[in-house]
């Protein structure tokens, strides 16, 4: 049977990004569709390691409440079936939970973990009893429920490639469906319902279910928006911003542009260098693009110096080091060693 996992997965939630330590060459080439508007990027994959992840809140639409997902909830003497690297047969009354993402599972009387489960699975068939037939829906696309008023009982097949769990229900108790949305800190007050708003992987209203996609490492600042009542978020790209929770209102994109488009130049050409925006990235290319395809990630974290190639140093969570990521694998054991120089001479 797999490990029981929770909250392992963003397929479901396409808002959501975790910040990482390297921006992949394939990260930076996504965004060449977009060059002609938003700048170059360094097909030869000179992009600098980045700590910011995605910035999903730059140049995002105002967001749309969704349709409501729901948990749904089946209840009676069952016998679940699961056929994987370990196979098992159990008979019981038991309670048998559907998320809105179709992971599946089954709990009896006993401890806090289900005697089965599959986690997001593929494909999701509910019946209308134990010998009805059943639609099946394909990965991605919800789930069937086959004459959902049924009082036949039921059976539940959840599938990936490799794994099947089944639930034959015998005597049917129950059924029913109920509203859920995710659960996260309070961070404010939804200007559009009045409903709550907390913070999970993005931020929702619990209740019109509106979603604000943050940028990695944002923060939810005291205070809010003065022209839409939204919370304030903190960002750092450079320097710590503060901007409204909601991109269409004030955009991170255009804070960073109005603090660092030009300041530096490009390493190659002497060209300025620009801030730019593509596929919710912020990043830093040069204005002599096409002909030259010099681009550089824009990492969470501030500038406290200047490298020796004449590029920022950014503060990070994972260090200091320069924007240019064919240059920081050295640059901290220089930094090190100047510190070490500083050390001596005041000793």
């Amino acid at each position: 049977m797999p490990e029981l996992t929770d909250g392992d997965d963003t397929s479901t939630d396409p808002g959501a990004t975790a910040p990482g330590d390297a921006q992949s060459t394939s990260d930076a080439q996504s965004a060449s569709e977009e060059q002609a508007d938003a700048g170059a990027v360094d097909d030869a994959g000179r992009v600098g390691a980045d700590d910011s992840g995605t910035d999903d809140h730059v140049g995002s639409d105002d967001p749309a409440p969704a349709e409501a997902p729901a948990i749904r909830v089946f209840a009676g003497e069952c016998t679940t079936e699961f056929e994987g690297k370990r196979d098992r047969t159990q008979r019981g009354r038991v309670v048998v939970v559907v998320k809105p993402d179709r992971t599946t599972l089954v709990h009896d009387a006993d401890g806090y973990q289900p005697v089965a489960w599959l986690t997001r699975p593929d494909s999701l068939t509910v019946e209308a009893g134990p010998d009805a037939p059943g639609g099946t829906t394909s990965a991605g696309s919800g789930s069937t429920d086959a004459d959902a008023e049924s009082d036949a009982g039921f059976g539940i097949v959840a599938r990936t490639a490799e794994e099947t769990l089944r639930v034959t229900c015998h005597d049917e108790a129950g059924r029913a469906s109920f509203p859920v949305s995710p659960a996260g800190v309070p961070v404010g007050q939804c200007p559009a319902c009045d409903g709550v708003l907390v913070r999970s992987r993005d931020v929702v209203c619990v209740d019109c279910r509106a979603r604000y996609p943050l940028p990695s490492g944002a923060t939810v600042a005291d205070g809010n928006c003065d022209d839409c009542g939204l919370p304030l978020l903190r960002v750092e790209r450079g320097r710590a911003f503060e901007v409204c929770l909601d991109p269409g209102c004030e955009a991170l994109a255009d804070a960073v542009t109005e603090a660092f488009d030009r300041v530096w130049d490009c390493p190659d050409c002497g060209s300025d260098l620009r801030v730019k925006r593509a596929r919710g990235r912020v990043f830093l290319g040069c204005d002599d693009y096409p002909d030259c395809e010099t681009t550089f990630s824009v990492p969470a974290g501030v500038v406290v110096g200047h490298c020796d190639c004449g590029l920022p140093v950014f503060e990070t969570a994972s260090g200091r080091r320069c924007v240019d990521g064919s240059c920081d694998r050295d640059w901290e054991r220089r930094a090190d060693r100047r510190r070490g120089d500083d050390a001596s001479v005041g000793s």
